[in-house]
């Protein structure tokens, strides 16, 4: 009780806030005023009392919210990080993140300016100077924090992640100042223009992947910078270090990749304004990617999204059932309205129905129990085995230049495989990945995408162990090129001249309203796919965006 009691006498010579004026606190040599806004009345929190022993409960009063704000955000510009620890709810990881803030970041003379609450989370923004030696830069950007009631007493604290310090970052990771790890870039297109994230917004991720594969390789000099730079437990683990600001420039090494610049743009037209779109164009009887583009710019999910692809994913099961005799393209076929297999009842979409119905009809209108009902013919590891073994997928050895998630089809039993048949279940692809699918029905055979020609580096490719054969792949290609004039792909292929085929998909979600549609398709030697996360039937949200690319490609 007298510890309490002393703390709340310390705290009480701390700022206080009043009602429409900013109180502003002189800090320590070296470091700026804090100016924190907030209504209500002023607060003292020494005001809580030795005598509260019950543990707090239900919502935050403003007055919790401002004063817990001000206590923290007043130590961190103190440079009191043991005090600014103590104010949030992981006292351990916040006082190693404070600190390397001043360490490793060398971030000085800090002010703190708080904004308005909203509710319990209390928006600031930063400024301050990045040293290194003898250059510095100015720093500033916003963030926020969230005041939360502690576990075990119920005391309001800040509620912490590693965003608090800087929006960038995600748990796990940290900022340092200093040589850049690897130097600059300067990437090109196939024609030798440079390509930056200025004209092509969705290469921002690209080319930080390209920084961080080719920097050395490509005979540049690392500048200063302030960075991110991911932990191993961090959720952006799989992504690259991020540079927050540059103090120095380094000598950029060149690196020339395989996008067509007019092919680019297209992509980057297609998917703006939606922040959920995805897709990826590319050579089918090369691999090389010619375009790229996610409407949302934080993660390259058209490379790395790990995603159910849906109904896309029967390009594969058709593969697996017409090499097994399990199916002809003309042969009869059922599609019932239902299929129970391993515990699961499966339906189709509106429940529909084909009586009397063809594979190619089945194929052509997504018919789920179509490929559910051959579940019981094949064996746990059929489906696993010809994405790996045919179209190169799953074997996580893709080397395309930058990070890239390469498909997987694990080996499941039951009700799980059946799923995985119509590309639920524990299947996940990326639109490369299943572009590369299209490509691989297209060209006869896996060749693995790649965004830098292995002759740059000598790299090694990825390679699949066998083909299908003729008969499988020629059935295949009319299944895919029925569905591109006749089936579901039929209204967003319109238009799109040539040998042409395609595959729809729409992937259920656990909790989301919209399932995510898919869309993969080839015209001629290119082959693209795309995918609108929660965008519902693919065929009307990530089908005209792949169609357009390929008529954009003339």
């Amino acid at each position: 009780m007298g510890s309490r009691k002393a703390a709340a006498e310390r705290r009480k010579t701390g700022p206080a806030v009043v009602t429409g004026v900013a109180a502003v606190v002189v800090a320590g040599a070296g470091f700026g005023a804090y100016t924190l806004y907030g209504g209500g009345a002023a607060v003292e929190e020494g005001a809580r009392t030795a005598a509260a022993e019950k543990v707090e409960s239900g919502p935050l009063s403003a007055t919790e919210v401002t004063a817990t704000a001000q206590r923290f955000l007043t130590a961190w510009q103190k440079g009191d990080v043991a005090a600014a620890a103590a104010a949030t709810d992981d006292a351990e990881a916040a006082e190693a993140l404070l600190t390397g803030y001043t360490k490793d970041a060398r971030v000085k003379d800090v002010k703190l300016t708080a904004g308005t609450p909203a509710g319990a989370t209390v928006p600031f923004s930063v400024k301050g100077t990045v040293s290194y030696e003898e250059t510095a830069e100015p720093l500033a950007y916003d963030s926020a924090l969230t005041v939360v009631r502690r576990a075990g007493d119920g005391e309001p604290r800040v509620g912490w992640h590693a965003t608090v310090v800087h929006p960038e970052l995600k748990d796990g990771d940290r900022l340092v100042t200093g040589e850049a790890g690897t130097p600059p870039v300067k990437a090109l297109d196939r024609g030798g223009g440079e390509l930056t994230a200025a004209k092509y917004p969705s290469l921002g991720t690209v080319l930080d992947g390209l920084r961080e594969g080719y920097g050395k390789k490509a005979g540049g000099r690392p500048g200063v910078e302030l960075r991110v730079v991911r932990g191993k437990e961090s959720k952006a683990a799989k992504a690259s270090d991020k540079t927050l600001l540059e103090l120095s420039e380094g000598a950029p090494g060149t690196v020339r990749t395989t996008l067509d610049p007019g092919l680019q743009d297209a992509a980057e037209k297609q998917v703006a304004g939606q922040a959920r779109a995805s897709v990826v164009l590319l050579r089918a009887s090369t691999g090389e990617i010619l375009a790229v583009a996610n409407g949302g710019h934080g993660f390259n999910t058209a490379f790395q999204g790990s995603l159910a692809p849906g109904s896309t994913m029967k390009v594969i099961t058709a593969s697996v059932l017409l090499d097994k005799k399990l199916a002809s393209i003309d042969g009869k076929h059922p599609c019932p309205k239902y299929f129970s297999y391993g515990g699961w009842k499966f339906q189709n979409d509106d429940e529909f129905e084909i009586k009397d119905g063809t594979f190619r009809a089945s194929f052509a209108r997504s018919c789920n129990t179509a490929f559910i009902s051959q579940a019981p013919e094949l064996e746990d590891d059929d489906l696993a085995k010809q994405a790996k073994e045919v179209f190169g997928l799953s074997m996580n050895n893709w080397s395309v230049g930058v990070p890239t998630f390469d498909g997987a089809v694990p080996v499941q039993s039951e009700a799980q495989m059946a799923a995985a048949l119509i590309g639920q279940g524990g299947v996940r692809m990326s639109p490369l990945n299943m572009a590369s699918v299209a490509a691989t029905v297209r060209s006869g055979s896996f060749h693995q995408p790649y965004l830098v020609a292995p002759s740059v580096d000598g790299r090694r490719l990825a390679t699949a162990s066998r083909t299908m054969s003729a008969s499988t792949l020629a059935q295949l290609r009319q299944l895919m090129s029925y569905t591109a004039a006749h089936g579901t792909a039929a209204e967003a292929m319109a238009g799109v001249g040539g040998d042409a085929g395609a595959k729809t998909g729409s992937a259920e979600v656990d909790g989301q309203e919209q399932p995510d549609g898919w869309f993969t398709a080839y015209r001629g030697d290119l082959a693209a796919a795309g995918v609108v996360q929660q965008g519902g039937h693919g065929a009307d949200s990530a089908g005209p965006i792949v169609a357009a690319l390929l008529k954009a490609a003339g």
